[in-house]
């Protein structure tokens, strides 16, 4: 690695240059394509959430519910974040939040998402990064409101990284009020979990 320093000579003002040559990506290992990705989130209510902050007279939701793969039979972590409630919007029974959360998934790494979150139609987050096999995604997640707020369900578009793991997909279960994961998953039994899980 390569680094460089200059000062400036005034007593009043140091100021530090340093230039650094960052590891070369292997271009052959990030793919081009967008990278489907299905999740649901899973409240079974036993684990004190979502929780309410009181702010002013507003009430505002906090996610940390559990992960499972789209075809609901693997276990993946949880996600962990605040929803700020912006507007109630009674024509459309819903309110409209301004979400920033993670999607934990055990030694697979995580993704970051921020944006709107409507819970009376489908909404589309940013995806603004992620760490381990998620490092360098971008892209979009589609979230769909099956049971407010107990069951989500989420579609990710990624970008900007390699394939995924085969672990993760899944032809997924499409997604009704009625969907549960499979009782091997819901024990978090190690063939259908993901290594270390996040809890």
């Amino acid at each position: 690695m390569y680094s460089s320093s200059s000062f400036s000579s005034s007593p009043f003002c140091r100021i530090c240059f340093v230039a650094s040559v960052l590891p070369v990506v292997d271009e052959a290992k990030i793919s081009a394509k967008v990278h489907e990705l299905s999740v649901y989130e899973i409240n079974e209510r036993d684990r004190g959430s979502p929780a309410y902050l009181r702010l002013s007279q507003k009430e505002v939701n906090c996610l940390g519910d559990l992960l499972y793969s789209g075809n609901l039979e693997k276990r993946l972590g949880i996600t962990a974040g605040i929803c700020v409630l912006i507007q109630h919007v009674p024509e459309r029974g819903g309110d409209r939040y301004e979400a920033i959360y993670s999607f934990y998934f055990g030694d697979y790494g995580h993704i970051s998402v921020q944006g709107v979150y409507l819970t009376y139609e489908e909404s589309y987050l940013a995806v603004t990064g992620g760490s381990g096999v998620f490092e360098g995604a971008y892209g979009q997640v589609k979230l769909q409101q099956i049971v407010f707020p107990f069951k989500l369900f989420y579609t990710f578009y990624l970008k900007g990284i390699p394939d995924l793991p085969k672990e993760l997909l899944g032809t997924p279960v499409p997604p009704s009020p009625v969907v549960e994961p499979t009782p091997a998953a819901k024990a978090a039994e190690p063939h259908a979990a993901v290594k270390n899980y996040t809890n």
